[in-house]
Parts: structure tokens; sequence; C-alpha cells
């Protein structure tokens, strides 16, 4: 796969994104998002990303070389696709998110009746503290010219505390009537509140008098040939017109969960979606196979989903009342140490937060339909590629990691029905014996392995074992196959990486192989297709496991300099990069060491007789 180009399984995957608003997550090997964007149609917006070049800016090729996966979450409006975004930005923080990384949140309008003259503060935090919030506004340029619309229709005070104690006489504003001078005593309170109240209609979106108005001002001053003012006239309609857009993301600040249930026959597909101060904050979808009628169901979602520490919000939408409510509000009322209602909505924004989620959850039930017939697929033409007689349901694939022989450990992978069985995953650490050779090491790892599966009940043997490598390796696996008298009955086959081949301008991808014992060449994997996809998962995932137990191991050699007085994290990291491994630290002179950049001869010493002092015990 050349550098900037998008993986095949990421394409696949983006092909079957809904052509609605949501919001897509490109995520790391480890499941780390490293981009967050928002899209008003899904999948033509990530498919930009997948083109050659992208979509033409320079990071790209970049996220495409570290990209492993893509996830999404569809949303009702572009204006909710907007605010998760920034939800979702703050609360994973991907590196490529570079605008946002000052981590602000959308403004809000915060108004305190109980302060002897109110005005309209903005702020980014909304808090309990009984004071009223509208928003959030994913403009504040539009918020700002609102808000001067605003004191253009109802006259309010706007200037902070200490201006306004220090005041003995109207300002300007008052002037040209955009504030009731409330400073030097021009209004009493009820007025005041009476301007308020109106203020609050208006923010809520009981604005059609005053867009009545501004649309006869215009028209009349396009007809009287006033066009700077008439385009003027035309800004502040058109702010006001996206100022009063329903706010349907913020329902008035409530927390509440929505679950959304899709069921065709017994498969089923669930979305949990979160809304936090009113802001949809996250989703979370599930695919799973159940009989249970829909009333018991939902009485075991809850149970699953709120166990343990989980945060249970006030108010939880569902489908359709479950069974045995009262038990199970009860339950939640204890964890939560308040009310808690379980609500069944019938129309208004909380009709809409649920149909929400059950959109989403009709989405994972097309993709994980999508997914189950790719793996069937995968597995049917496997076993054409490898002439097996059947497709194979569980995949065993095994790796070995090390580095110039030293800390030599492997990895088994399983798959099972084309998805991570974890359960099944094991790691070795290899013997000394064998750690400096790469077949003997894979030989050991695949002796191990299937010696496990032999001797215990809970592990099974592999449909077809899959060798990290090529012929070599292949031959090595087929040797321990041999010793434990499995030849016969075990499917293998060896898994080599795509490398360059050829001189100039004649180099090229070889593609990923295939060996197949007795084979001379190896059997091209064509690209992209399910069985090449199924066969890098699985290697992809082997390595990625092995990696990580022989990082612990490595992490695991400082030990012994740990306890060496002046040696800290960073000494240690330069004493090994300098002599290239613990083993050759270990075999270095004192001169050696004192010869070393950087490194004290009192640490050196120190060093050299730690190192040493086992050998001489």
């Amino acid at each position: 796969m050349a550098r900037g180009e998008m993986r095949p399984e990421i394409v696949a995957k983006v092909a079957r994104f809904p052509t609605g608003p949501g919001v897509y997550t490109f995520l790391d090997g480890k499941g780390e998002a490293l981009y967050v964007g928002k899209a008003a149609d899904l999948r033509a917006r990530v498919r930009s990303y997948c083109k050659p070049g992208g979509d033409g800016r320079f990071l790209l090729q970049f996220l495409a070389d570290d990209a492993r996966d893509v996830e999404f979450v569809a949303t009702a409006t572009e204006q909710e696709a907007l605010l998760l975004e920034n939800t979702v930005i703050k609360k994973r923080q991907p590196p490529y998110n570079l605008k946002l990384k000052d981590d602000k949140a959308f403004l809000l309008l915060r108004l305190d009746r109980r302060e002897p003259w109110p005005w309209y503060r903005l702020v980014r935090r909304r808090q309990d503290d009984g004071a009223q919030y509208f928003g959030p506004f994913a403009s504040a340029k539009v918020v700002r010219r609102t808000l001067r619309l605003l004191h253009k229709v109802v006259p309010l005070r706007d200037c902070r505390d200490p201006v306004f104690a220090n005041r003995t006489r109207p300002c300007i504003k008052h002037q040209i009537g955009r504030c009731p001078a409330p400073c030097v005593g021009l209004i009493d309170r009820p007025a005041y509140d009476a301007l308020l109240d109106r203020s609050v209609r208006f923010l809520r979106g009981d604005v059609g008098p005053v867009l009545a108005d501004l649309r006869q001002r215009m028209s009349q001053a396009a007809e009287a040939l006033e066009f700077e003012r008439a385009q003027t006239l035309k800004e502040q309609l058109d702010a006001l017109q996206r100022f009063a857009e329903p706010q349907a993301v913020v329902p008035g600040g409530v927390d509440e969960d929505a679950i959304g249930v899709h069921r065709t026959g017994s498969d089923v597909a669930v979305a949990f979606l979160s809304f936090r101060g009113g802001a949809l904050e996250r989703c979370q979808r599930f695919a799973f196979r159940s009989e249970l009628p829909d009333d018991l169901l939902l009485g075991e979602l809850l149970a699953r989903w709120y166990e343990g520490d989980r945060y249970v919000p006030p108010l939880v939408l569902l489908p359709t009342a479950p069974a045995e409510p009262g038990i199970l509000q009860e339950w939640l009322q204890g964890k939560r140490g308040g009310k808690v209602e379980l609500h069944v909505p019938q129309r208004g924004d909380k009709r809409r937060h649920l149909e929400l989620a059950e959109s989403n959850a009709r989405l994972q039930d097309a993709v994980e339909a999508d997914a189950q017939a790719r793996r069937r697929a995968a597995g049917e033409r496997l076993a054409t590629l490898l002439a097996l007689p059947e497709p194979p349901a569980r995949l065993h694939c095994l790796d070995v990691s090390t580095i110039q022989g030293t800390n030599t450990v492997a990895s088994r992978v399983c798959f099972v029905d084309g998805q991570p069985s974890k359960a099944d995953y094991r790691r070795f650490r290899i013997s000394a014996a064998a750690a400096g050779d790469d077949f003997a090491a894979m030989q050991e790892a695949v002796r191990r392995s299937l010696q496990l599966c032999l001797e215990r009940d809970d592990e099974d043997l592999p449909d077809l074992l899959v060798i990290d490598g090529g012929k070599g390796q292949l031959a090595a696996a087929q040797k321990a196959i041999a010793e434990l008298a499995l030849d016969g009955d075990l499917q293998v086959c060896g898994l080599a990486k795509s490398r360059l081949k050829g001189l100039g301008d004649a180099r090229a991808e070889s593609g990923e192989r295939v060996f197949a014992p007795g084979d001379e060449l190896p059997r091209p994997l064509p690209h992209g297709a399910p069985e090449t996809l199924l066969l890098a998962a699985l290697r992809d995932e082997a390595h990625r496991f092995a990696i990580t137990y022989h990082r612990q191991a490595r992490g695991r050699i400082g030990s012994e300099l740990d306890e060496v007085p002046g040696v800290g994290p960073t000494r240690r990291k330069a004493l090994l990069r300098h002599f290239g491994s613990l083993s050759a630290l270990k075999a270095a002179s004192r001169d050696d060491l004192r010869a070393m950049p950087g490194l004290p001869a009192a640490v050196a010493d120190a060093v050299f007789e730690r190192l040493r002092a086992p050998a001489a015990d």
C-alpha cells in the first residue's frame, strides 16, 4: 500500500456510511481518535479522504498512514453534528484537530434574574447555579450580532457591574434607545422585568413579529434604492433567522439517555445516545443475537448498561416499557441517589431524541449485516484459494517479535467467524535456545500453541493456522505440526507481506501473498478482496499483540539499572541506546562504560559493579 493511501478495509467501510449528517472519527491501531470531523453527507465527506491525495490537505497523507478504522455517529441535523463534533474533540483530544486545541466551548447566554439589574452575559460553561442559559450556539459571530439586534428590539443594560455602579448620567446607548438606563434610575424593576420577559421569549424563538418588521423595512429600503441599508437589514434578518433555529440539542439542559433498538428476527442492533447538559455527547452501538421479546430485552439492556459505576441520568428514553419497570426504576434510583424516570416519549424533543437513537440502531444493523456477508464471503474465497474442504470458521495466527535475538516473544490471536475472540489470545516467552533463530522461535511457538489446544478442554484446534512469514516460517511450523502428529489433520499457510521488487522506475509492490504447503511459488492475494482483508486483519492483530508483549518484556529489562544510584529513566535509555542491548551492556568493560559520553565516572563504576555482581556470586 503506497504512502498516503487509505487502507482498503476503511474504503470498503466508508462505502456503507449513511448519506445524512453526522460526525466521523478516524482511529489508530489502539482505537484512539486521530481526527474528528462533521459532515452534512457522511458518505460523501469521508470518501473524499479515500481518494488519492485526499481533499488536498497536507495532513491527510499522515492520517491515511496512521488510520486503522473509521466510525461514525449519525445526527438529525447539521447543527447537531457541529455541536457533537466539538464535544467529541474535547473528550478524545485527537492529534490532527489542531484548530480546536485551545479547548474552548461554544458560547452560551447566561441570565440570572436574582441580580438587582440582570443582563445577558456570554459564557462558555453551563453551571448548576439557578441561572437561565440559552444555547449553546455554533457561531459566536451570530450570537453577538443577534445580541445587538436584541437590544434594538428590547432595550436592556449590557455594561459590566463596575461601569454600571459608577454611572452618574445615562450613556449614549440610552440616547439611541438601546438601554433603559437603570443605572441612574430611569426605569423601575417591574418595568425592567417586563423587558426581560420579552427578551426571553425572543431568545426562545418567538421572533415572528420582529422578522415581519425587518422584512418590511428591507423591502422599503430596496424600493427607495437604499441598497446599503437594505443589505444591513438583510444581514440582521439572516442573523435573527439563524439565531431563532430550534436548538434541538439543548432542550432545557437536561441529562438523559436514549436507547434505540432495531431487530430483524433474532438479530438485534442497539444504540445508546447520551445527552449531557442537553447536548448529544456520544453514541455507542452494539449488535448481537437474542430471542427475548422486546420488553424482556429492554430490561436486560438496562441492567447490563447501567451496571458498575456508570452514570445514571434522571431521564431514560425507551421505545417501549421494559418488563418489571418498577424494579428497574427502583434499582436505578438507588444507584443515582435520586429520581429516575423511564419514559416512552410520544412527541416533542424527547421523541426526536429517541428516533435519532433508533436511526443509529438501524444503521448499525445495516453495517453489521453487510459485515457478516463479507465475513462469509471471505471464508468461502479463502477456502477456494487454499483448496480447503470447507470455509474455515476458526483461524489462529502466530507472530514472533524480537530485537537482535533478545527478549523474544510470540503471540497467538484467534478469529472466529471473522471476528477477534480475545479469550483465545495467548502469549509465549521463547526459550533462550530458540530466541536467536527466527525459524526455531516460530517452531517453538507453534508447538506450544497447539499443545495448549490438545491439553486444555476450553481450547480447540484451529480450522486454519496462519503463520506470519514466508516459506521458511511455514516450514518451521510444519515441523512443529509433525512433532505433534497433526500433519494430516491441520490446515496451515504462511502469509507474506507486500514488498518492493525491481529496480529504479520498475520497482513495484509485490502485493500480499500466501504460501501453502508444497507450493514453490506463493499464491497472490487480490488487492482489497474479502479474503485479503481477513488475513491482513488477522496478521495485523497478531503483530500488534506480539509487539505489545515485547514492549512489556523490554520494559522489565531496565529493572537492574533502576537500582543503580544516579541512573534514572533518561540515563537508562541512553545506556541501552549506546550499547545496543542489555546483554552488550553487561559485557562492556569498566573502561567502555567510562568512555560513554555524558556518563560520570562514578555512575559508570556503579553500573559496572551492579551488572557484574550476579556473575560474581
